[in-house]
């Protein structure tokens, strides 16, 4: 596939639009492809800006009184008081907009991972390296990402390694490591992380689980239609066992 059939296709693409056969075609190219990578994050950024900024409007009533209340008072205490009051005002708004705008960034991330655990599954690319070893698998990243996500066999306790491959979050290429339990199998997507915690975040997403924490500097995104209390038992597993070396 060529840049010039990729980028007709583009919109779609980011809009999950296309059928699984074309998906895999334009994935493909974009792993190789560093522009086309590029054009796909600009689009992607974009789409989460624009979902994410909320449009607030002052009732009429609000904008009736401080207008009234203006003109009774127009001395220059009570002009400090209310420029005072407004840039109060102002900072309680854009914190609150911060908090709101990273939750609603949180909540479309959760969503892009949900649509590429489904991917995985419908276009048949679950795997780039397929393996129950934790040191054949985390050696396969080397090379493909500038980080060296974490492995853990969690074979023990009933959730084992079954492999890996290398997706896309954000137009970024991410770790993508394959657990199963029984016949269900749970994506965790994991990259670098900007802050440290432990906590693991639950939602729900048309019918899927997800969990996310952050631990040892990464960002972990746990997806499966596993039910809550064995994905939980899966997380706490997964925060409580060392890293393949």
């Amino acid at each position: 596939m060529m840049c010039d059939e990729v980028t007709h296709d583009l919109d779609a693409y980011v809009d999950r639009e296309l059928n699984a056969d074309s998906i895999v075609a334009i994935r493909s190219h974009v792993s190789a492809c560093t522009s086309c990578r590029q054009r796909v994050a600009e689009r992607e950024t974009l789409g989460r800006m624009v979902r994410s900024v909320p449009y607030r409007v002052a009732p009429d009533r609000l904008r009736a009184r401080i207008v009234a209340h203006v003109q009774r008072r127009r001395s220059v205490h009570q002009m400090f008081a209310w420029a005072a009051a407004a840039v109060l005002i102002v900072s309680i708004g854009a914190a609150f907009m911060f908090v709101r705008s990273a939750t609603i960034q949180s909540d479309a991330l959760a969503e892009d991972l949900v649509d590429s655990h489904v991917r995985s599954l419908l276009a048949a690319h679950l795997f780039d390296v397929q393996s129950t070893d934790q040191h054949t698998v985390k050696p396969w990243f080397l090379g493909k990402l500038n980080f060296a996500p974490p492995v853990v066999d969690l074979a023990s306790v009933g959730f084992p390694l079954v492999g890996g491959r290398l997706d896309y979050v954000s137009g970024q290429p991410v770790a993508a490591l394959i657990y199963q339990r029984q016949k269900h199998l749970i994506n965790v997507f994991v990259w670098p992380a900007s802050t440290e915690g432990s906590g693991a975040r639950a939602r729900t997403i048309r019918g899927f689980n997800v969990r996310h924490w952050v631990q040892n500097g990464m960002s972990l995104w746990a997806v499966s239609d596993l039910n809550d209390a064995e994905l939980n038992e899966f997380v706490h597993a997964q925060q409580m066992s060392p890293p393949a070396r």
